[in-house]
């Protein structure tokens, strides 16, 4: 939990607070399931993404982009600047990928 008394990122815009606010239950269900499951489910979307070509390919290593990029944004406002270059970097290896997956390049 956050510092303080409340789940919310303190003084966040109200867009920050309705996603925090929608997160909670996937996050919570997310913490709450095996330990294996998530690294598990992300390397089969990952390994899939690889394997398959064309648009197949291209939308698991999306979804798998988007789902690190949701993980980031929740994140943000406690990482320090490595931190949230690494994320910015995994997020944009993972689209480079699915650009490539999908045969336009």
């Amino acid at each position: 939990m956050p510092k303080g008394d409340t789940f919310y990122t303190p003084s966040a815009t109200r867009l920050r607070h309705e996603i925090e606010r929608r997160s909670a239950a996937p996050l919570v269900w997310l913490h709450n399931s095996p330990r294996w499951l998530l690294p598990a489910a992300m390397a089969l979307v990952f390994v899939g993404g690889l394997a398959l070509s064309g648009v197949a390919g291209a939308a698991l290593l999306t979804l798998l982009a988007a789902f690190f990029g949701w993980l980031a944004y929740l994140a943000w406002p406690n990482l320090r600047q490595g931190e949230r270059a690494m994320r910015v970097v995994a997020v944009s290896v993972l689209l480079a990928l699915g650009l490539l997956q999908s045969g336009v390049f």
